[in-house]
């Protein structure tokens, strides 16, 4: 069996005896983050149900097993065993409700992640139009009005007006060197 207590300011104490170890959680969170810690004590198979305890100096959890007596302090830094008997005249007993089994509060069950479906081939890119300028990616090529650029293999090449990769100058098959900027060609 399992306790639960609200301790307040959104923290939460979980209390289990798994066996011969009594676990202790402490959770806390607001809205959109949520903190836990979780610490195993040896203390044996619970002969009565545990206490929890508000002192001036925090929260006491005392457990009652086989082998006697157990404090642990639980505070916001964390959870630690308490070594000998607290001085608990002015504690306040908190209530315990007793659950099935500790639940992770605001947590849906973790379900197994479906594979990706394959990702689809692109479709070729579609000529571009804007005004009088015209693109084709494949081959590259490039209108506008009467001029035209395409990049590629010469031998693909459709037979058109050349121009300079330097400066744009309209060129001739058989020139070697631009006539306006001296590119070599």
């Amino acid at each position: 069996m399992a306790y639960k207590c609200e301790l307040g300011n959104g923290q939460e104490v979980y209390i289990e005896n798994q066996g011969l170890q009594t676990v202790v959680t402490l959770a806390s969170g607001g809205p959109g983050q949520q903190q836990q810690a979780s610490t195993g004590f040896q203390t044996g198979k619970w002969t009565v149900p545990p206490t929890l305890l508000r002192t001036a100096t925090g929260v006491i959890l005392r457990i009652e097993s086989e082998q006697g007596q157990s404090f642990v302090q639980l505070q916001v830094g964390g959870i630690s065993t308490i070594s000998g008997t607290p001085a608990l005249g002015d504690a306040e007993v908190l209530s315990l409700q007793q659950v099935e089994t500790r639940q992770s509060q605001g947590m849906p069950p973790i379900e197994p992640m479906k594979p990706m479906e394959p990702m689809k081939p692109m479709e070729p890119m579609k000529p571009m139009k804007m005004g009088n300028m015209e693109m084709n990616m494949n081959p590259m090529q490039m209108r506008m009005g009467n001029m035209s650029m395409q990049m590629g293999s010469s031998s693909s090449a459709t037979p058109g007006k050349r121009f300079c990769p330097q400066c744009g100058a309209a060129v001739t098959p058989s020139d070697r060197f631009c006539s306006s900027c001296g590119y070599q060609l």
